[in-house]
């Protein structure tokens, strides 16, 4: 089997209302869906959700980087992903938006020429995740109010934007606690904190029984992040400190988190994805997959990948929620509060109508 066409389109999608967090306001959002065609008559699809203030990516860079991996792809054996990722890289450097769609649709057709679901393929015995739902920076009785509701609605996880202060960070917590009593927290400060200041927070978020506080500080302070680590009540996650395998390895090495929060458009993919998740299982650290804001196709992708690997603990994998799916898809997986339950046929699951 050989790649024989690559097909890129890029679509913009609204926002249902603008997500605050403490890196800034998204109230828009462009994807980029792939189509990845064989001479088998096998095709694999896949998506780049670029976010230039975490990957520094914008969707007409994907578009670019596609178009300068395609010569090296026109031909390749689609199950030789190993190989594909190394040439990859010796073209662009990071772009781990547009390397996670091609990634992606590799691995959509691998799985379909197995005839297996996705998760399956990966060694996954059971298609159902648990996803959480983030609740953006705002007013705290807004997000107390948002708390109530989506704990009423099903969701026993919920993951908080945090950073605005210490008095506002503190009121939103303690309203959302009071609001929805027996959901599991984790609180994301998006790099927004000193490590004085997290220490200062994590007592607190202690008493709220908070699980895990994401990316107290700026990615480039592991040190920085093992210090509060070694201190804090509260278990720490990384997520914009690890972007690739290495640098997962550098996390566990100075012992910096004891989560990481691996996203598919950061690392590159399901592949690159695998591997940080092993670098850390091996060191007795668990992982996250989380998500940029990513249609069902992508959201997909990443739940399959959950359901293949125990280590992951928790999914952050709520961001389709948040808009209208395109058009383009035409068939995803079933959502029924909090469950991801995914297709059984062949594949990711997910088609595009182009």
């Amino acid at each position: 089997m050989r790649v024989t066409r690559l097909t890129a389109e890029r679509v913009a999608v609204a926002l249902a209302e603008p997500f605050v967090v403490s890196l800034g306001v998204i109230d828009s959002a462009d994807t980029v869906f792939v189509k990845i065609e064989t001479d088998a008559a096998v095709t694999g699809y896949g998506e780049a959700a670029a976010t230039g203030f975490v990957t520094g990516e914008t969707s007409q860079t994907v578009l670019e980087a596609l178009k300068l991996f395609q010569p090296a792809l026109i031909g390749a054996n689609p199950f030789a992903i190993d190989h594909i990722h190394r040439l990859m890289d010796q073209i662009l450097v990071r772009n781990g938006s547009a390397k996670a769609a091609v990634d992606m649709a590799l691995h959509d057709i691998m799985a379909k020429a197995a005839g297996l679901p996705l998760y399956q393929y990966l060694g996954g015995a059971v298609g159902r995740v648990e996803t959480d739902m983030t609740i953006g920076l705002g007013r705290p009785d807004e997000m107390a109010r948002q708390a109530g509701e989506l704990a009423g609605r099903g969701y026993r996880e919920l993951k908080v934007k945090a950073g605005a202060s210490d008095a506002v960070d503190r009121e939103a917590i303690a309203l959302i606690r009071r609001a929805a009593p027996q959901a599991r927290l984790k609180v994301d400060a998006n790099q927004g904190w000193t490590a004085s200041r997290a220490l200062r927070m994590a007592a607190h978020y202690a008493d709220e029984g908070v699980e895990a506080i994401e990316q107290p500080l700026p990615y480039w302070d592991i040190d920085g992040m093992a210090y509060v680590r070694s201190r804090s009540p509260v278990p720490i996650m990384a997520d914009e400190s690890c972007f690739t395998p290495a640098d997962a390895s550098v996390i566990v090495r100075r012992q910096a988190a004891d989560t990481i929060n691996i996203k598919l458009m950061k690392c590159g993919g399901i592949h690159r994805a695998l591997q940080i998740d092993a670098i850390a299982e091996a060191a007795g650290v668990t992982t996250m997959l989380g998500c940029m804001l990513e249609s069902r196709l992508s959201i997909a992708a990443g739940a399959h990948l959950v359901a293949a690997r125990p280590n992951f603990v928790y999914a952050d994998l709520d961001s389709f929620n948040d808009f209208d799916d395109s058009a383009l898809i035409r068939s995803a997986f079933a959502f029924s509060i909090p469950f991801i339950d995914l297709p059984e046929t062949p594949g990711i699951g997910v088609d595009l109508g182009f």
